[in-house]
């Protein structure tokens, strides 16, 4: 486990909850990708079982389901953050689904702007610590996370 661990988990979390919006102004009365966030925060402190932030997580994609565009990306950016925050080699999930989020919340002619602005605010969040790390990371599985990380 290297240093910067308990920060890499953290990192979809902020990325999911920065597109969260798009999925509660589609589906406000459904809690389940606000949830997962929270649990997988919870997990990170020690204070509940992976498998019930996984859980949340599954929720979380399962109210994506039927929706489409923007609020569907969210949702499942949430469920990603939380279904895998125990694997930082997951953790690109969270992040290309918020981008994949904004680009579809954007008129069409500015979807690629969208995303590439989305991408470079979550680059501006990433703790020193681990910065050349989720770097690298995604410069190398690009390819397949949609080409997202194009920044």
């Amino acid at each position: 486990m290297f240093a910067g661990f308990a920060s890499y988990q953290q990192e979809g979390m902020p990325r999911a909850e920065h597109v969260l919006g798009l999925f509660e102004s589609a589906r406000p009365e459904d809690p389940r990708p606000r949830q997962a966030i929270e649990q997988a925060r919870v997990w990170v402190r020690g204070e509940v079982r992976m498998m019930q932030a996984r859980a949340a997580g599954g929720h979380a994609m399962g109210a994506a389901r039927d929706l489409r565009g923007a609020a569907r990306h969210a949702a499942y950016a949430a469920g990603q953050a939380a279904v895998v925050a125990h694997v930082a080699a997951h953790e690109l999930g969270a992040a290309a689904y918020a981008i994949k989020a904004a680009r579809a919340a954007a008129p069409k002619d500015e979807s690629e702007a969208a995303g590439r602005l989305e991408c470079q605010w979550q680059r501006d969040q990433l703790p020193r610590a681990i910065r050349e790390l989720v770097l690298d990371d995604q410069r190398l599985r690009n390819d397949i996370c949609w080409s997202v990380f194009d920044c």
